[in-house]
């Protein structure tokens, strides 16, 4: 889709043909009602519109009702922030005293949208004409004020009022971009403006090592799923002087701790044998090296000082991990532990593993089972050694 062509669908006829389709969507065949439309439009403004019904169909897990006044693309709603982690990021940038905002490299303009929203003043920058385009688009069919200007983020002003937001593309004509230096815009200029007053969001794999001095990294699940790590900039003051935080949706429960965070998020000191209940952490404690501290909080420990499980003896409520009640230990060699389920009446397992070396599918199969009870087991390593647990899951905070 070209410049014009978006902008005949803002036009009334564009904007009619939208809803025709909309409505009509469902009720005739996608040939039919192309072929219908293709007589009185061309083909072409058809093919637009029908893109857009689609996506907006798509986009309303990330966007909610707001999908359907919106406007996009394929792969800039693939790169779009999710509502409910725009959101976060901007409130948590209000908090901290910004009252303007660059987006260098806004794409479709969802982040815009969360700022301006949490009341920021939002200016953005993207080298697409299309999507600059879309993201003028948007803002305006929800009401929000924002400039939007065709311009290259390497070359971009920020003004001194301005915080400079990053939302680097991950994405090249060879498929999704895993490594730093492959980011558009670089991540040497990301990496530069982070020293000052600016905010990245990036990969959530990125390394420790990888992240600056003085730049707080805060890593995002919602409804555990981990989405994205926020890179706050050293130029802002924050309520704590910790760098490494992790921060679970839709709740908003935000959990922090120092540069002694574990890199690979569970190495600890102190490990012991598994007690009544088992707790799973949510990805965005492992990812910020916050395991050992969460097993702090809700004084337990972990079963092995290198994987991401912790344990008590008595009940926690937390979101930040999944709980379970471990309610006996199971043979871990696969033909005694069938024997074992066997004579449970076990007939659907469940197996979720950390830290050694099965396919749970492969181990299902060779189980064999046939009894009429389903079951949930964990398997692990404590203290070097693989063991198996039959667990019951715990109701959510």
């Amino acid at each position: 889709m070209d410049v014009e062509t978006f902008r005949r669908l803002l036009t009334e006829p564009g904007q009619a043909l939208l809803t025709e389709i909309a409505q009509r969507a469902g009720v005739e065949s996608d040939h039919a009602l192309g072929s219908r439309l293709r007589t009185v439009h061309d083909g072409d403004f058809v093919a637009a519109a029908v893109t857009q019904n689609h996506l907006r169909g798509l986009a309303r897990t990330k966007f909610g009702d707001d999908a359907t006044r919106m406007y996009f693309t394929h792969d800039a709603l693939e790169q779009a922030t999710r509502a409910s982690v725009a959101t976060h990021r901007a409130r948590t940038l209000r908090s901290l005293g910004a009252d303007a905002v660059v987006d260098l490299g806004c794409g479709i303009g969802s982040d815009l949208i969360a700022f301006a929203r949490a009341g920021i003043a939002v200016r953005g920058v993207d080298i697409d004409p299309v999507r600059v385009e879309i993201a003028r688009a948007n803002l305006a069919a929800l009401g929000l004020p924002g400039t939007v200007e065709v311009g290259d983020a390497t070359a971009a002003t920020v003004a001194e009022d301005e915080v400079a937001f990053f939302d680097p593309a991950r994405r090249t004509a060879r498929g999704r971009v895993f490594r730093l230096d492959g980011l558009t815009p670089p991540w040497d200029l990301v990496a530069q403006r982070l020293t000052g007053r600016a905010v990245a969001k990036v990969m959530p794999g990125i390394g420790h090592d990888d992240i600056g001095d003085g730049v707080r990294a805060e890593w995002v699940s919602e409804r555990g799923k981990l989405v994205e790590c926020c890179l706050w900039g050293a130029g802002f003051t924050h309520p704590d002087a910790d760098t490494r935080v992790a921060t679970v949706l839709p709740s908003g429960a935000t959990m922090s701790g120092g540069e002694r965070a574990g890199s690979d998020g569970a190495d600890s000191d102190e490990a012991g044998p598994v007690g009544r209940y088992l707790f799973e952490p949510d990805d965005a404690v492992i990812r910020a090296g916050l395991v050992a501290h969460l097993a702090e909080r809700i004084d337990g420990w972990l079963p092995d000082r290198h994987i991401a499980y912790i344990t008590t003896d008595e009940p926690a409520d937390t979101p930040f991990a999944r709980g379970y009640l471990v309610l006996d230990e199971l043979p871990y060699r696969t033909k005694q532990l069938r024997t074992a389920l066997q004579d449970l009446d076990i007939g659907t397992v469940t197996v979720k593993k950390r830290g050694v070396q099965v396919v749970p599918e492969d181990l299902i199969a060779k189980l064999r089972l046939t009894g009429s009870r389903s079951a949930l087991i964990v398997l692990t390593r404590v203290a070097g050694a693989g063991r198996a647990f039959l667990v019951e899951p715990l109701a959510r905070p």
